[in-house]
């Protein structure tokens, strides 16, 4: 490793890597990442994933580096030259599932070519003896885009011969056949493949002796050791020779393919897809139509996507396997950091983190790692995990709070209520919006689940009366009231927080079923916190214990499709709330809030992430501190609502007794045309009408109160399209966005503070700041895939290296957009320079006092003899007429003051940001602090 890498990260840059940004175009960057102060880059998924993956999370094989980026070779010229600049590298790794492609993923494959004869078959979460008989030793494959008859007998399914082996193909699915079975091939018409070789018997021996070799194959069904070797080796042995048998006799071969194509069936004939039919009963797995997935699938999945299919990290050979190139990358000092994807869908997240970090303590003790952990409000990250944090969305929210105006939260709340006329209460759309996910998405997983219980249940007379139905219905509901993605019980971990969330949930299902018996919700905790019990046997208390280890693994998923997915889109009086691990339900945060937060981010984890922006989130910062301004200013919110929706209310549909869009989702409309909205246009551009159509295209969808994923509307779905489209090219709307473009660029003015605002706080707050790519300049993106987007980098690094990256210029302040790279750049270079202080230094709050000291957020850091202090405002609506620029306003804050440590008395400053000195006595008034911009980074300056 260079010595001029951090042993840690003081900051990263999180790239989405894809065929458009390439190892090679990421090394042409490097030169402008180490300009900006980065020291380490964070990059997407670089391991092997399906061909064009444009995200990298569908990895089909963590052992080899994606050929599509550059491959190893491109990789370790990226770590090469990032490290002459100083600039580290962290892996994302995806530890939770892998692609489910017959073709790419090589294990997956041969799991379906030998079922649990492989030695890959324990590699995958399925279950080999699921509910439905018709599955046993099978894996169900929902692929098929209608019902399994009507798509064999349409030819859709084929048979295909390459000369060497026989597969299945269904449209881009190629699945291996199972060998033993390739027989029924072989033998088909055997009788006249004899009368043609009569002259030559050699031939027809060999080719007799491969099918008694075949017919004497162990079954795939045969798990255990021996005959599962004797499996492979025969099969290899028998491979080989009929291979060499097709290349010898032309006749054998076109005899296989004259099979092959009456196999294949004709269309017109469903008789003649017997044979195929019959072959396709004889294989590991059974194909079927997608929807089958929501009740029969018997493979754990990533929420509920069927092509991404669930890893058992706890197998010591998965783990081994899976992470062997990524030590090789960590001890060998090419990369320096991981970021583990999905923590929480793993069986167990403790003793997997355990052994990662047992691995990597030759050659990499030091090893940065952050978890993807979504952490409920007031949840804390289990203290026991050894890594440095998480991925910071809990910053995210704590954040973003701050700019939330929580005296007008009400009338926030009021204002949607009676626009939409919907649900008042957020808690009322979590359940609603989780029982719909555990009965259609999750049903099969819940299905397991149940069935399990009921075994359990059983084997002991006191609770042998509990019905399937009556256990199932109770455990969704859990389910539904679960307060959190999951809890952490292990065989060496059973908490009392674990115990207080699982209680908590069962309280709430008898508060709201009060005619339930309550003690099935008894028998139900004892297996979801399974406590050893005097006189049970072993293998008792196992199988509770796994069924809460295997419970945990569910609720995680529905909390996230029922929450991000399905609630955020149907509840949003203020949408900026609706974030990932936020709660649309709070009024906001008291400032105190946000310091106890970071206080304890320091003192427990502090090299945690803290972000504004990831290719996850449901708004870029920049969109999102807009849709904040609202709260500001609700009476003009009102007005403008009305307004708008008067003007717009022709290019509304009637479908039904609804219209499209429904009054829920032109308020989310409305929300994000203003999230999004250049600050300077007079009319809306092409891009920005498909943006906001492609973007209530998936709301609609994920909110599914009109349409959905499984069950698209295609008439509301275009009814909404139109609207936007007549809405924002003006016919028949033409006074909308007369109306609207006053208003918007009043939210983008207030806004653009917010954001320089925030983004001070956030240089300069214990943790290590992660800048989404592009988020340097102004974010003013949605959802996926409008957030991954590419970024022109050939701009941003033309705008550094001609920059002096000062804030003004003869002409006055610069544009609000470089000015926030200019604040991204300073604050990034002065982290780097004082990575100590910033890192390891104390955090204090600072207290405001003054006419405008609820405007005020401001901490200082210390270490040694450098102490940094951190000022921001927020609110500005309160102190700032529509046409004032922030100079003028800020003269307004003369009688506002905030009170310096100790330590800064006497000192001298100086702004990171403005290079202006600053004189510190007790107090500093902010006038002095904030006379061009709404934040300042205060260092003290050497003696």
């Amino acid at each position: 490793m260079s010595a001029s890498v951090p042993r840690f990260p003081v900051s990263t840059y999180r790239l989405q890597l894809n065929k458009d940004l390439t190892f090679a175009a990421v090394i042409d960057l490097i030169p402008y990442f180490s300009r900006l102060g980065v020291t380490h880059l964070y990059l997407s998924p670089i391991w092997l994933a399906r061909p064009g993956s444009a995200h990298g999370y569908d990895v089909c094989d963590s052992g080899q580096i994606n050929p599509e980026l550059g491959g190893e070779s491109g990789f370790n010229n990226l770590s090469a030259v990032a490290a002459e600049r100083g600039i580290g590298v962290i892996l994302d790794f995806v530890s939770n599932h892998v692609s489910a492609d017959p073709l790419r993923n090589p294990a997956w494959r041969e799991t379906l070519r030998n079922g649990p004869s492989s030695p890959f078959s324990a590699y995958f979460d399925i279950d080999w003896h699921p509910v439905k008989d018709e599955l046993n030793n099978k894996v169900l494959l929902p692929i098929l885009g209608s019902q399994y008859g009507d798509v064999l007998e349409a030819g859709e399914i084929r048979l295909v011969f390459d000369g060497r082996e026989f597969s299945v193909q269904y449209w881009d699915h190629n699945l291996p056949l199972n060998p033993r079975q390739c027989r029924l091939i072989l033998r088909h018409r055997l009788d006249k493949l004899k009368e043609t070789l009569v002259d030559e018997s050699d031939i027809l021996n060999e080719y007799l002796s491969i099918l008694f070799q075949l017919d004497s194959l162990p079954s795939y069904h045969e798990s255990a050791q021996e005959p599962r070797e004797d499996r492979i080796r025969e099969l290899s042995i028998a491979g080989g020779r009929l291979e060499r048998l097709f290349e010898q006799s032309p006749v054998v071969r076109g005899h296989v393919e004259g099979n092959v194509a009456e196999f294949n069936g004709h269309p017109n004939d469903p008789a003649s897809f017997d044979s195929l039919h019959e072959l396709l009963e004889l294989q590991v797995y059974r194909l079927s139509y997608w929807r089958t997935a929501v009740h029969e699938i018997n493979y754990r999945r990533f929420f509920d996507i069927n092509e991404l299919v669930g890893l058992r990290m706890e197998n010591p050979s998965v783990f081994r396997d899976a992470h062997l190139k990524a030590f090789e990358l960590l001890r060998s000092h090419r990369a320096h950091g991981l970021r583990l994807d999905h923590i929480d869908g793993l069986f167990d997240p403790l003793g997997y983190l355990r052994r990662l970090r047992a691995e990597l303590q030759e050659g990499a003790p030091d090893t940065y790692i952050v978890v993807e952990k979504i952490l409920s409000e007031s949840e804390p990250l289990m203290a026991d995990w050894p890594v440095d944090g998480t991925t910071g969305y809990e910053f995210l929210n704590s954040l973003n709070l701050l700019y939330v105006q929580v005296a007008n939260m009400e009338a926030i709340r009021r204002i949607y209520s009676h626009f939409t006329r919907g649900p008042a209460r957020f808690d009322s759309v979590i359940y609603a919006s989780k029982q719909q996910i555990i009965a259609t998405s999750m049903a099969s997983e819940l299905n397991v689940l149940a069935h399990e219980l009921n075994r359990i249940s059983e084997e002991d007379r006191r609770t042998r009366d509990f019905t399937l139905d009556s256990l199932q219905e109770a455990l969704g509901e859990i389910v539904a009231c679960f307060p959190v993605y999951r809890t952490y019980i292990s065989e060496t971990a059973l908490s009392l927080r674990d115990r207080d969330v699982i209680d908590t949930a069962i309280r709430e299902v008898i508060e709201r079923n009060p005619a339930v018996e309550a003690s099935i919700f008894h028998f139900i905790r004892g297996c979801l916190f399974p406590e050893r019990q005097d006189g049970e046997a072993e293998n008792t208390y196992l199988r509770r214990l796994r069924l809460a280890m295997k419970f945990q693994q569910y609720t995680g998923p529905v909390q996230a499709k029922s929450i991000e997915d399905t609630a955020f889109y149907r509840y949003c009086p203020l949408a900026s709330l609706n974030e990932v691990g936020g709660d649309p339900a709070r009024l906001g945060s008291p400032v105190e809030d946000f310091h106890s937060a970071n206080a304890r981010r320091q003192a427990s984890h502090p090299r945690s992430m803290i972000t504004t922006s990831t290719h996850d989130t449901k708004r870029g910062e920049d969109a999102r501190a807009r849709i904040n301004v609202l709260s500001e200013m609700p009476a003009e919110w009102r007005k403008q609502l009305r307004q708008w929706s008067r003007v717009t209310a022709g290019a509304r549909t009637r479908i039904g007794a609804t219209f499209a869009p429904d009054r829920n989702d032109e308020y989310l409309f409305y929300q994000n045309l203003l999230a999004i909205w250049p600050a300077s246009a007079e009319v809306a551009e092409t891009s920005i009408v498909q943006r906001m159509q492609e973007y209530m295209a998936k709301a609609i969808k994920e909110a599914k109160t009109h349409s959905s994923w499984i069950n698209p509307s295609n008439e509301y779905d275009e009814a909404t399209a139109r609207f936007i489209s007549q809405v924002l090219t003006a016919k028949p709307s033409g006074p909308f966005l007369e109306l609207f473009r006053p208003f918007a660029r009043r939210v983008a003015k207030l806004s653009e503070l917010n954001s320089l605002s925030q983004l001070t706080l956030k240089l300069a707050a214990p943790g290590v700041p992660d800048f989404y790519q592009g988020t340097e300049f102004w974010d003013l993106t949605l959802v996926d895939p409008d957030n991954r987007r590419p970024v022109d980098f050939e701009f941003r690094d033309r705008w550094l290296t001609e920059s002096a990256l000062d804030v003004s210029t003869d002409d006055g302040l610069r544009p609000m957009g470089s000015m926030k790279a200019a604040i991204t750049a300073l604050g990034l270079r002065l982290r780097r320079q004082e990575a100590e202080v910033f890192i390891n230094g104390s955090y204090s709050p600072l207290l405001a006092t003054g006419p405008h000291a609820d405007h005020v957020v401001g901490f200082s850091r210390e270490a040694g003899d450098r102490l940094i202090v951190a000022v921001a405002m927020r609110w500005f609506a309160g102190f700032m007429e529509a046409d004032e620029d922030f100079d003028t306003a800020a003269e307004k804050l003369a009688d506002t003051l905030v009170h310096l440590p100790e330590s800064a008395v006497g000192r001298t400053f100086v702004n990171a940001f403005t290079h202006q000195r600053v004189q510190a006595g007790e107090t500093i008034g902010l006038t002095q602090l904030f006379r061009l911009l709404p934040g300042c980074l205060l260092l003290s300056a050497s003696e």
